[in-house]
């Protein structure tokens, strides 16, 4: 799905998770019989758009690749309440150990992944595009920019580093709109320019530059509308319109209607509430 490499930074961060939270040693899984087994099943309490599979079997792998486990759904695949999604066999310690820690990048990216999903089923059929933001959990961007793609959503630029976001900061110290994409374009190569305005009047000096997207930041309805007209009367054809600021479910599909080519949201990675999720353990000691 994604246009990165996830390998290292899955295997990056569980590391960092598991010796957050095992550090010296499990003191509780201690107490289960080295030679016990377990059969565990994953089951969630609620509707969810299924993310992360990968980042749970890596846990697992890394505290015992001998630990087999049976996916019944795939990332991205909507999944109704008290479904099993999982059956892990094995040793039971590893099993107890890595419990939490699957579980919470499991549950995390799940509901990064179907609270996208809600946005983007709202404004079906309209073809405007859901944005992700850099407004992401420290450690985790990747991931959850992977879980934007499996909710139905468009990742936005990853860092600092693969686009350019030209904001009011950078207008000021560069002296204007055309001066900062005058030197934006210099340093971009073949990295997307995109630049933010506040009103109409900005957009309209910006649609004189080389600019490849225009951020419209908390326009009205009315104005995202104008704005939309100004850029075919300026024949901006290729210029994209993104709009943000104060989007909720209530409010995104009409914002879509008004003909932006993408609206943005930081809260489906900011704003995140975890999917519902259990384990549940039958043991076996020979």
């Amino acid at each position: 799905m994604p246009n990165f490499n996830l390998t290292h930074e899955i295997q990056r961060s569980v590391t960092s998770a598991l010796a957050e939270d095992v550090g010296t040693g499990d003191l509780t899984a201690s107490l289960v019989p080295p030679t016990t087994t377990a059969t565990a099943t994953v089951i969630t309490r609620e509707p969810t758009i299924l993310c992360g599979r990968s980042w749970f079997d890596e846990v697992f792998k890394q505290l015992d690749p001998n630990i087999e486990i049976e996916w019944n759904y795939m990332d991205g695949q909507r999944i109704l309440p008290n479904k099993i999604l999982c059956t892990l066999q094995g040793l039971a310690r590893p099993i107890l150990t890595g419990e939490r820690t699957a579980l919470n990048f499991l549950q995390t990216l799940s509901g990064t992944a179907t609270d996208t999903r809600r946005y983007v089923d709202v404004i079906a059929g309209i073809g405007c595009k859901i944005l992700d933001t850099r407004k992401t959990i420290p450690g985790l961007r990747r991931a959850q920019k992977y879980a934007v793609l499996c909710g139905g959503g468009t990742n936005h630029r990853i860092g600092l580093f693969d686009a350019i976001l030209v904001k009011e900061n950078h207008i000021i110290a560069a002296g204007s709109i055309t001066a900062a994409v005058s030197h934006a374009r210099a340093t971009a190569g073949e990295r997307m320019v995109e630049i933010e305005v506040e009103n109409l009047e900005e957009l309209a000096e910006a649609l004189t530059t080389d600019i490849d997207r225009v951020l419209l930041d908390n326009f009205t309805n009315d104005q995202l509308i104008e704005a939309v007209k100004l850029k075919i009367a300026r024949k901006g054809y290729h210029v994209k319109l993104e709009a943000s600021g104060n989007v909720t479910l209530e409010t995104i599909r009409d914002i879509a209607r008004t003909g932006v080519d993408f609206i943005s949201i930081g809260g489906l990675t900011k704003h995140l509430r975890a999917i519902d999720l259990s384990m549940r353990f039958q043991f076996s000691t020979p």
